[in-house]
C-alpha cells in the first residue's frame, strides 16, 4: 500500500495527515498556526515518525498565500511577503524535503482544494474548473487541462476590481485596494459593514443582494477571462444556500446575452455550484499534489 503525507498550512491551523487514498486516512493531527519556527518542525516530526515506520512516497502541501511557485527561483516553496506575522519569506518546501528526502508537491491552498474537487468532487470528469473560496479572504484556484494554471505567480482573483452598487456606501475593507472583491465581499468585510458575522444575517437581509452581485461580477469576469467548464464557490460565506440562485441570476443579467453557451444559458445551476467535498477538499487536493510529485499516473485526469 502506497502512503502519502499531506499538509494544509492554514491561516489559523495546520493539518497533517497520512493518506493511502481519498477514503483512506491513516492518521491526522491538527495544531494552531503560530510561527514557522514552531510549525515547520511540528510538521516534520509528524511526517518523519510515519516515514520511519512505513516509507512515504511523497508529500503534498497546500499553503496559505501568497507563495513562490516559480521553480527557477532560489526561494521556490516559500511564503512570499505576507501580512501574517513571522511568515514572510519563510521556507516551507525546502526543510520538509531535506528532512524526508522524498518528492514534495506544493501549491496554494485554494488551488489545492480545486484539485481535490476536480479529482473527486464537484469537478469530477472535467478538465477546466475554477474554485473560489469566500471566507476570511477570497481566492481562486484556476485548473486548466487538469493542472493548476502556470503563470508568473498564482492568481490573486480576490483582489480583482468590481463595480460598486450605487446604493452601497461601505468604503471597503482591503488594506491594499480598499474596495476590491475581497474588500467588499469577504467575511470580515461583511462583519465590518453590518456589525455581525455573515452566518447571523437572515436570508432576506439586503447584505445578500450586495454579496450576490459582487460575487456574480467575479464569476462573470472568470467566464470572460478563463471560460472554465464549471465554477465552484466554496468557503464559509458560501454556506448560505440561498446565495447560489441569486448569484446565478445576476451572472446571466450581467452577461446580458453576450456569452451564448448552453452550459451557461441553459444549465447555469450545473455551471455555478457548491463544493462536494466540504472541508476535505484541501486534504484531498494535497493528496493529488503528493501523487503527482511521486509520478503516479492515477492522479491525472
Amino acid at each position: 500500500m502506497t502512503l502519502y503525507g499531506v499538509v494544509e498550512t492554514g491561516g489559523t491551523k495546520m493539518v497533517c495527515a497520512i493518506v493511502a487514498g481519498p477514503d483512506d486516512v491513516r492518521d491526522e493531527v491538527r495544531f494552531p498556526t503560530t510561527t514557522p519556527e514552531d510549525n515547520i518542525p511540528q510538521i516534520i516530526a509528524f511526517l518523519q515518525r510515519h516515514h520511519q515506520q512505513s516509507p512515504l512516497a511523497a508529500v503534498g502541501i497546500g499553503s496559505f498565500g501568497p507563495i513562490v511557485l516559480d521553480r527557477s527561483l532560489s526561494n521556490y516553496g516559500s511564503v512570499a511577503p505576507t501580512t501574517k506575522p513571522g511568515w514572510s519569506n519563510a521556507q516551507v518546501v525546502a526543510p520538509i524535503r531535506a528532512a524526508l528526502t522524498i518528492p514534495v508537491g506544493f501549491d496554494l491552498d485554494v488551488t489545492t482544494a480545486g484539485l481535490g474537487e476536480l479529482m473527486w468532487g464537484a469537478g469530477k470528469g472535467l478538465n477546466h474548473v475554477v474554485y473560489y473560496t469566500v471566507g476570511t479572504g477570497i481566492g481562486a484556484g484556476v485548473i486548466t487541462n487538469g493542472q493548476p494554471i502556470a503563470c508568473l505567480a498564482h492568481p490573486e482573483a480576490g483582489h480583482q476590481r468590481i463595480s460598486r452598487l450605487p446604493e452601497d456606501t461601505f468604503p471597503g475593507n482591503c488594506s491594499f485596494h480598499v474596495d476590491c472583491l475581497e474588500g467588499m465581499a469577504a467575511g470580515p468585510a461583511i462583519e465590518k459593514r453590518w456589525g455581525v458575522k455573515a452566518h447571523l444575517l437572515p436570508p432576506d437581509h439586503i447584505a445578500w443582494r450586495f454579496q450576490a452581485d459582487y460575487l456574480a461580477q467575479a464569476v462573470m469576469n472568470t467566464i470572460l477571462f478563463v471560460s472554465p467548464q464549471r465554477i465552484i464557490l466554496g468557503g464559509g460565506v458560501m454556506d448560505q444556500e440561498h446565495l447560489f440562485p441569486m448569484i446565478r441570476t445576476r451572472v446571466l443579467e450581467r452577461l446580458n446575452g453576450y456569452i451564448n453557451l448552453e452550459p451557461i444559458t441553459h444549465h447555469i445551476d450545473e455551471f455555478i455550484v457548491p463544493p462536494a467535498l466540504g472541508n476535505r477538499a484541501g486534504m484531498l487536493g494535497a493528496l493529488v499534489l503528493a501523487m503527482r510529485a511521486a509520478g503516479h499516473a492515477s492522479a491525472e485526469v
